[in-house]
């Protein structure tokens, strides 16, 4: 059976010296991992190689889910071409497409994470600074967590549920409570991760992050990858290059 979506390539590897193993992450299909015969030749049916956030109109056979299925068709749309010229851009991007590849399952349907992806692709794409950057990658985060269904408790303690916020002391993050605690709960917690006060605040009060300095978003980052970490049981690959390219990046 033939199945008719829409897509963007998260992650593309070579099959053969014609072919490519894709997967999609499809607004209807959701996660979709598909073999492209022929995609590699100078003819293919699919306008030359498919690269990671090429996007547009996709066919493919319903394997049954037992096997990867066959892309038949790509219509690839305009579009993502300008975080080429941005490493720092991209780098963001393709950990923003790790987590979406590593929190959801074969053929489990997001359509509002879909479409997070694409805002989140356009946003960095036409983004001016390199910290505007890293708040949208921080926020496209936690959208994953959310429709994963493992969204962490910020606005108030994890715990005992008292008010955070701005104007609150410093406090932590728990991956095993699944969010921010306050000082009178970190005993419980030996997990806890120490926040200072201001970016505690930024991820409490998400609307500060536009807002904030570079050394506030770079620790916050730092949590989220860290919590990330223990949920995937890895460290997502794509973590270091946005952690570690952080001085040179920001503006």
């Amino acid at each position: 059976m033939l199945v008719k979506d829409v897509g963007v390539c998260i992650r593309a590897v070579d099959y053969s010296e014609t072919s490519q193993v894709v997967t999609f992450f499809a607004r209807d299909s959701g996660k979709v991992g598909a073999i492209a015969k022929g995609s590699k030749r100078p003819k293919s049916a699919f306008d030359g190689p498919i690269e990671v956030f090429s996007h547009g109109r996709i066919v493919f056979s319903d394997s049954g889910r037992a096997r990867l299925a066959t892309l038949t068709e790509f219509e690839q749309q305009a579009g993502f071409m300008g975080l080429r010229k941005n490493l720092f851009a991209l780098n963001c991007c393709l950990l923003g497409a790790e987590l979406v590849g590593g929190l959801t399952d074969e053929f489990d349907p997001h359509p509002r994470l879909f479409e997070s992806l694409v805002q989140f692709l356009k946003d960095a794409e036409g983004s001016k600074s390199k910290a505007e950057l890293l708040a949208l990658l921080i926020l496209f985060e936690l959208s994953v967590l959310k429709e994963a269904g493992l969204g962490p408790v910020i606005g108030v303690c994890a715990n005992c549920k008292s008010a955070l916020g701005a104007g609150r002391c410093e406090g932590y993050f728990s991956s095993s409570a699944n969010g921010l605690i306050c000082r009178d709960c970190e005993g419980s917690f030996p997990d806890r991760i120490r926040m200072s006060a201001k970016a505690g605040a930024c991820l409490a009060e998400l609307k500060l992050l536009g807002r904030s300095g570079q050394s506030e978003l770079r620790e916050v980052e730092g949590v989220l990858i860290a919590h990330l970490t223990e949920l995937l049981h890895r460290r997502p690959k794509t973590a270091k290059y946005v952690l570690s390219n952080w001085r040179e990046a920001v503006e």
